[in-house]
């Protein structure tokens, strides 16, 4: 990556593990030690979000520059051209989270039993910026993440089925992001940098139900684009059967602010509606909400236990 714009996001926080990998303090983070407010996916899941690292493997590579993306636009890149040692990066992403956090060690506010447990981190989102599925070292940087005890959360906009289907070990966790109905509004969301990005997109949900792993269809919705079309959508997770369905408003934050205008925001009210619907036409049951982040939780059925990241 060019040094100039290295800089600069080191500036916006990131710390890199590597040429071409990073970390990030969550706001979270910040939430969980200083308010007791810890992220939607402890609430839904059980991972605890002060012992969590957000990190990337893949900083600059992406096979898509969506337009609702927070994050700087700046993928031209769609593979690595030297990726980092999967063990380097584990190392260094812990080792960096911790000096991430340590000013908070001087805050009063600061829940002190948090802040020390926080030291130790217990779970990993490989999910920060770019699309990790490129790291072509995936699945011996799961490896390591879990010899440590630290469980992974592993998003992707599901365009490298060929690397889903080789994946080994399976993460704790596998997010896909289904953020489009169909080909027309996926092109024009979703800006796929490759070629036949939603047959491919497809391919990953049709792969899905043979994982032997837990799995989330992530619906990002953004108003007066793709919060309609319910059957299809409905259609596309029932070819999925994931064992959770998240339907999650879009925010006007970050550098989508150059793409998007507040009036794109869903309100939460209209997420609530849409879920109500998809569980109706999927027959999920509609478990828990997080009006904060604009998010429902479907499950496949009410017995599915949470993640203990002890």
């Amino acid at each position: 990556m060019d040094e100039d714009l290295k800089l600069i996001f080191k500036k916006q926080g990131y710390a890199f593990a590597g040429e071409n990998s990073a970390v990030k303090m969550c706001h979270w983070f910040r939430e969980s030690i200083l308010h007791n407010r810890p992220c939607y996916k402890e609430t839904f899941y059980g991972i605890r979000t002060h012992r969590c690292i957000q990190m990337t493997p893949a900083f600059n590579q992406c096979t898509q520059n969506c337009l609702f993306c927070w994050r700087y636009q700046a993928f031209n890149e769609t593979y690595i051209k030297n990726p980092d040692d999967p063990k380097e990066i584990v190392e260094n992403s812990i080792e960096l989270q911790r000096k991430l956090i340590s000013g908070y060690g001087g805050n009063p506010q600061t829940d002190r039993r948090k802040f020390i447990e926080a030291q130790e981190p217990k779970h990993v989102a490989i999910s920060l910026t770019g699309e990790p599925t490129l790291y072509p070292y995936l699945g011996d940087l799961i490896r390591e993440y879990h010899r440590k005890g630290i469980t992974t959360f592993l998003v992707t906009n599901g365009t490298m089925p060929e690397v889903l289907e080789k994946l080994d070990p399976l993460p704790t966790q596998l997010y896909i992001t289904v953020a489009a109905p169909n080909e027309e509004i996926y092109k024009k969301l979703l800006s796929p940098m490759i070629p036949k990005g939603w047959e491919r997109l497809n391919r990953t949900l049709e792969l899905l139900p043979s994982l032997n792993t837990r799995k989330v269809i992530r619906h990002t919705l953004v108003k007066n684009w793709n919060l309609e079309y319910l059957d299809e959508y409905a259609k596309l997770d029932m070819k999925a059967e994931p064992h959770f369905i998240e339907p999650k408003g879009y925010v006007y934050v970050g550098f989508s602010r150059e793409r998007m205008t507040k009036e794109n925001m869903p309100s939460h009210v209209e997420i609530q509606e849409f879920s109500r619907k998809i569980a109706e036409l999927t027959g999920y049951y509609v478990m828990d909400e997080r009006e904060d982040s604009r998010v429902v939780l479907l499950q496949k059925n009410k017995n599915i236990p949470k993640i203990r990241d002890n």
